[in-house]
């Protein structure tokens, strides 16, 4: 009875166990971007660990599976697509979000893509609504505090967390605003953010159909992610020095997010 009653849980624990890693992310990261690393170089540092971390397990697994996916034109269009809005459009959005305006507000806006994607499933007619269903109810009700919620957290003020009293000039978008402006900024970088990772969360139902292997997939989304990231950064940062890992703090930070 007690190892039924621990099955039950273990779901359960598993999640409040990733949401304190997604708070310890956001916070490290945080940290990290003040302290002078440019969010887009993050970016790709990020994803060029990810990929070089899966690519062999992704290749070992189908070999001893036996499992091969044809990468066709159909299948890395959506591939590629869903790189573009789901890690690099996402990735960096969120980056410059969580740089301009701070850690808590990050977290808590994270809270609205549920009921983001929710929103663009039912206009894109992959969810049915229903509003005499109880389920459908529930999902309005879910998605009204998820909503409420986060913009309460976002507009109530308190003390600075891990906020640094100027921005650096690190920010491709926000270095010449103020304080005010690019708290403002970084709240509407998140709030695009929320959206590429609703769709992206959309966009995996065809592109897993189209390459139906799990690892072989988000190798190949983090491969396509890293070259679009280094794309943007080449365009967006032409400092050179940006690329510079000045501590293992930073180092670290990168390979926790990766994990």
């Amino acid at each position: 009875m007690a190892n039924l009653n621990m099955e039950y849980y273990l779901p359960i624990i598993a999640m409040v166990v990733i949401q304190f890693i997604f708070a310890g992310m956001t916070l490290w990261n945080r940290v990290t971007l003040v302290e002078g690393m440019s969010p887009t170089v993050f970016v790709v540092y990020r994803q060029a660990l990810a990929t070089i971390f899966l690519a062999p397990i992704a290749y070992i697994s189908s070999r001893r599976n036996s499992t091969t996916c044809s990468l066709n034109l159909r299948s890395f269009s959506l591939i590629f697509i869903t790189s573009l809005i789901g890690i690099t459009l996402n990735q960096n959005l969120f980056s410059e979000g969580l740089y301009l305006s701070s850690s808590s507000i990050t977290s808590a806006m994270t809270n609205l893509i549920p009921a983001v994607t929710f929103v663009i499933a039912a206009i894109a007619g992959m969810e049915r609504v229903n509003i005499r269903s109880l389920r459908t109810i529930a999902k309005i009700l879910g998605t009204l505090i998820c909503v409420s919620g986060a913009v309460s957290i976002t507009l109530l003020k308190g003390p600075k967390l891990l906020n640094a009293k100027n921005i650096p000039s690190k920010s491709i978008i926000g270095s010449s605003l103020k304080s005010a402006e690019n708290k403002l900024l970084g709240c509407l970088c998140l709030l695009g953010s929320i959206v590429a990772w609703s769709i992206f969360l959309i966009l995996q139902v065809p592109a897993y159909a189209s390459h139906p292997n799990t690892l072989s997939l988000a190798a190949w989304m983090c491969l396509m992610a890293t070259l679009q990231s280094l794309v943007v950064t080449l365009l967006l940062e032409p400092n050179l020095n940006a690329w510079k890992i000045a501590s293992l703090f930073q180092f670290g930070c990168i390979l926790y997010s990766v994990c």
